[in-house]
């Protein structure tokens, strides 16, 4: 009853967020999807429901192909894979089996976290911007090489969590919520820490999924508002990923992962520098002397 109501509720914020973004792209002229776009939604969304993430990548690749401003990153991130997330929300909450507590207590810590984090995104300067997000790539990066060489915790049985453990980890969330709003996805540290904690990391799919589902909806209404953005990649980005999700999900469940992801490990090293480094520079530029 719990998870139904959930769903309900995701399903229902999901189509108000998904109203909201097509209304404020047509005022804006901004209707037609970019092509590019919809590729760039339904690779990373198709692989991220395998367990390789989408942000990191989809970093790598606006930064390669200098599609958006470094200030737009965060916006577009959380933006454009939103009603894909929200998709793959809706069908792991459903199919697999957690402490409805706990579950709950997470997703409304993560949009706790969203509701702090997406404002303050919004007034960074770019050059923060820049070295949150390089430094949220090169910990990506090292997530990636971790589970190919098999460091990640191996997690436990459990479904549930008590006492302390069930207080650090929604207190946890709320972090991780702020910090999606940075660009800095929520999948991997909430997966090691659930798993740290001796939960079955199977378990830990609803929780993180499910708190990715509605707190992306939540912070991207102020996102979508806002100037730092790119509405037509946007819209392209939620039409490709939410068939690409399905289709991992439903048909092809699993492949063999680890040389792409030793190849995803190397172009987003790259964008993490690059973005570092363009960050350094732009500090070490002379500030202009005023006209007197």
């Amino acid at each position: 009853m719990i998870i139904a109501v959930l769903l309900t509720a995701l399903a229902l914020l999901a189509a108000f967020y998904a109203v909201q973004l097509v209304r404020t792209a047509k005022a804006r002229g901004a209707l037609k999807p970019k092509a590019e776009g919809v590729a760039i939604g339904a690779v990373a969304n198709f692989f991220d429901a395998l367990g390789i993430g989408s942000f990191a990548p989809t970093t790598a690749w606006l930064r390669f192909r200098k599609l958006v401003p470094d200030s737009f990153l965060p916006a577009v991130l959380n933006a454009g894979h939103c009603l894909p997330t929200v998709m793959q929300g809706l069908v792991f909450m459903k199919l697999i089996q957690v402490d409805p507590v706990l579950l709950i207590a997470c997703i409304g810590a993560s949009i706790l976290g969203a509701v702090i984090g997406a404002p303050i995104v919004l007034r960074l300067p770019v050059r923060a911007v820049q070295m949150v997000v390089g430094a949220a790539l090169l910990i990506a990066a090292a997530l990636y090489a971790m589970t190919n060489l098999n460091l990640m915790p191996a997690g436990g049985e459990a479904v549930a969590l008590d006492g302390h453990l069930f207080l650090i980890a929604v207190l946890a969330h709320v972090l991780m919520g702020a910090l999606m709003s940075f660009g800095i996805g929520l999948y991997a540290p909430s997966l090691i820490m659930l798993s740290l904690m001796g939960m079955n990391p199977t378990a830990a799919f609803p929780i993180m999924m499910g708190a990715c589902a509605f707190l992306m909806p939540v912070s991207s209404l102020r996102f979508i508002k806002s100037e730092r953005i790119d509405l037509r990649l946007v819209l392209g980005m939620a039409i490709g990923g939410i068939p690409a999700v399905l289709l991992a999900a439903f048909v092809i469940t699993s492949l063999p992962l680890t040389v792409l992801r030793w190849g995803v490990v190397l172009v987003v090293l790259y964008a993490a520098v690059n973005l570092l480094m363009t960050a350094l520079k732009a500090r070490q530029q002379p500030v202009p002397a005023e006209q007197g």
